[in-house]
């Protein structure tokens, strides 16, 4: 989606440790998914398109539930963006979608801060949204993904993402390394480029490719490009309990849920990708 341009700081408390491994980690680069056999197995992830705004990328994590960036939300003036502007186009490929479904609410993490000229590591933290679909998606080759542990630093992990340039279709970076872990933002070594918000970091987790995290935010360090995300378990969590409890959507469709008390006061920006 379309950001407007900030400052790129990156938070020295935050990326304490990193600068250490920064020479030793390596990607496998981008690789984009241009046959159906290419994109076997990622079928649920996809793009998120906002009318009169751009689009970010989200993942189905149920049937009629996908998961994406919460700042991908929200419109320029603070307000969340009205559900009937987003579409999902699940496994996009050459203006091709293996599944097609509106939106008939969205839910942001109820301590998201949104702010148009950035975001700072409190924000990134707990930068999750959930949107729901007016149908549910069900395909033998499009199951919800589960959610990982927490990776640690020196993990291994991998995105995929649509992002400018590659909109029509999805982009794999196989391996990227988490370079460090700090009050639940994680950070990476993962490309990462504008549309690129909440795509789905994945890493295997008991023989299974399980999401990770979700793509926030992208900074510099030491003049190599890092990607930012969350820690799922609590944030998510606790969204998803909450979600559970929801009635019908309402006329609107937006809701804020019950404050979860996780903060992070480095302040320091970032760039929304």
């Amino acid at each position: 989606m379309q950001i407007a341009k900030i400052r790129q700081l990156v938070c020295a408390a935050l990326l304490a440790g990193a600068t250490g491994v920064m020479a030793q980690a390596q990607g496998t680069g981008l690789v984009t998914l241009e046959t159906r056999q290419d994109s076997q197995g990622w079928e649920a992830v996809g793009r998120l398109d906002i009318r009169g705004k751009g689009f970010c990328t989200a993942a189905l994590i149920r049937d009629r539930l996908i998961l994406t960036a919460a700042h991908c939300l929200y419109d320029v003036d603070g307000s969340l963006i009205d559900p009937r502007r987003f579409s999902f186009q699940a496994g996009l490929r050459d203006g091709q979608a293996q599944a097609t479904r509106s939106v008939t609410r969205t839910v942001a993490h109820p301590d998201y801060l949104f702010t148009d000229d950035g975001t700072n590591a409190r924000s990134v933290a707990i930068d999750i949204g959930v949107l729901e679909l007016d149908r549910p998606i069900r395909s033998t080759r499009m199951i919800p993904y589960r959610i990982a542990q927490r990776p640690i630093r020196g993990d291994e992990v991998g995105v995929v993402s649509y992002g400018r340039g590659r909109e029509d279709a999805p982009s794999l970076e196989q391996v990227c390394s988490v370079l460090g872990r700090q009050t639940g933002v994680i950070v990476m070594t993962c490309d990462v480029e504008y549309g690129s918000s909440g795509s789905p970091v994945f890493m295997m987790d008991e023989g299974e490719t399980r999401i990770a995290s979700v793509v926030s935010a992208m900074a510099h360090v030491n003049g190599q490009k890092v990607s930012l995300g969350t820690s799922l378990a609590g944030p998510l969590n606790a969204l998803l309990s909450h979600f559970a409890t929801l009635g019908p959507a309402r006329p609107g469709g937006t809701q804020r849920l019950i404050n979860v008390d996780e903060r992070n006061d480095t302040g320091a920006k970032f760039v929304r990708p």
